[in-house]
């Protein structure tokens, strides 16, 4: 690409970064992609993906520098970053809400939530945070229905409702194939609370902000042109999707695929500054200590060069898809 001075230039030497994730999930299928058909090498990155269990985890390693990068939901980090952590999110590709609501067979509408429980990883963590807004929209008493931490990733979640230890929980694509397949229902989707909410997104520490700046630029590029890459071969995102979660389900990596490279994608990949405001102050309301302005949780430089050098234009054959985020 002509407008495209973040490639790598021939005989340079190629950089190792670490790019965390904080779950396995279909949301992650842009990194998933990248990775797996060496997006990064064009940028003279040598990416390797280490997933790491949880936000509050993810971040601690993205602090202490043993990984360089985070990949994982902005709603998630947002509040353990307003505490005071040193990282801030550089790139947002997906934006909006794709959770749903599954719950065991005799569970069929809302109403039949009383007296049950629903399963979240830990208290104060997204799927608590998202849990309980549910459960306040719909005017839920605390002793109505009860949140049970059970800890670990989604599909652990998932077992613990085929387990009957609780009778429903949150969960995104492609879970909701599976689970239609084993009789349960999707009741809601969680887009119906309209929460202000940024999923997927790549984080980065001050290190790296500070000392290299020029990694940090190439990461959001190749993020950029992996959205373009994923939305025109199908078949090789939803390859790169079916190794990492080991899924050979044709109709539910196709009702991932469908899920996250549509209508929550942000090709500009800017960080929409009000939905992170609103995130720290939900997070404030639910107790957290918060430390930092909202301001100083992202930077948008570097998406927005992506614009102002023409790359993004070049990438997508003239005017960008989608609306401005």
């Amino acid at each position: 690409m002509e407008a495209n001075p973040y490639l790598t230039k021939p005989g340079e030497t190629r950089t190792a970064v670490k790019i965390g994730t904080c779950a396995v999930t279909g949301g992650f299928i842009h990194l998933y992609a990248a990775v797996e058909n060496s997006l990064f090498e064009k940028y003279g990155l040598k990416a390797e993906h280490v997933f790491n269990r949880g936000s509050s985890i993810s971040l601690a390693a993205l602090a202490s520098g043993e990984n360089q990068f985070l990949y994982c939901a902005a709603d998630a980090t947002i509040p353990g970053m307003a505490t005071g952590l040193d990282i801030k999110l550089v790139a947002a590709p997906l934006v909006g809400l794709p959770y749903v609501l599954i719950t065991r067979k005799d569970i069929r509408t809302i109403e039949d939530l009383k007296g049950k429980a629903l399963a979240v990883t830990r208290p104060g963590d997204l799927t608590y945070r998202l849990t309980k807004a549910l459960l306040k929209k719909f005017n839920f008493g605390p002793d109505d229905v009860k949140m049970r931490p059970v800890g670990g990733s989604q599909p652990e979640q998932y077992q613990a409702m085929v387990a009957d230890i609780v009778q429903g929980t949150v969960i995104v694509p492609p879970l909701d194939v599976r689970a239609r397949h084993d009789g349960f229902n999707v009741i809601y989707h969680l887009n119906g609370l309209d929460l202000p909410f940024i999923y997927s997104s790549v984080h980065t520490n001050s290190q790296m902000l500070k000392e290299h700046p020029g990694i940090v630029q190439k990461v959001v590029a190749a993020m950029a042109e992996s959205l373009y890459f994923v939305e025109k071969n199908p078949d090789k995102a939803k390859a790169a999707l079916a190794k990492v979660l080991k899924l050979d389900d044709l109709e539910a990596l196709q009702s991932a695929y469908d899920a996250f490279t549509k209508d929550l994608v942000n090709r500009r990949l800017t960080i929409p500054a009000n939905a992170v405001a609103e995130t720290v102050e939900v997070a404030r309301e639910n107790g957290t200590d918060v430390k930092r302005k909202p301001a100083e949780l992202f930077e948008n430089s570097f998406a927005e060069n992506l614009e102002k050098s023409g790359f993004l234009k070049e990438l997508w054959g003239g005017e960008i898809p989608g609306k401005k985020k």
